[in-house]
């Protein structure tokens, strides 16, 4: 990976550009640093897959921290709302 992200599932996508990110105000990035949401914060998350085939991939994406309010959806506080750039796929 190129930088510290913080995972997430992007099956979890409630609009094309929103995916959920946390539901507590404090997430650890996959190099073990605490971080801190606010409203407004610059993310970047991955999802890693590894298939039977045993073909591996991340999925990157960068975005901001906003508060979750899909009213039948509230299983997470904090969503993604990932940048102009999409989603890329990374296979390794």
């Amino acid at each position: 990976m190129d930088k510290p992200r913080i995972k997430v599932d992007f099956n979890e996508l409630i609009e094309k550009d929103l995916v959920l990110l946390s539901k507590t105000d404090e997430v650890e990035d996959s190099a073990g640093q605490k971080i801190d949401l606010q409203v407004g914060k610059r993310v970047a998350i991955y999802e890693y897959n590894h298939y039977e085939s045993g073909e591996k991939e991340y999925l990157l994406a960068e975005g901001i921290a906003v508060l979750n309010e899909a009213q039948d959806n509230l299983i997470a506080k904090w969503c993604c709302r990932i940048n102009e750039h999409g989603i890329k796929v990374v296979s390794t």
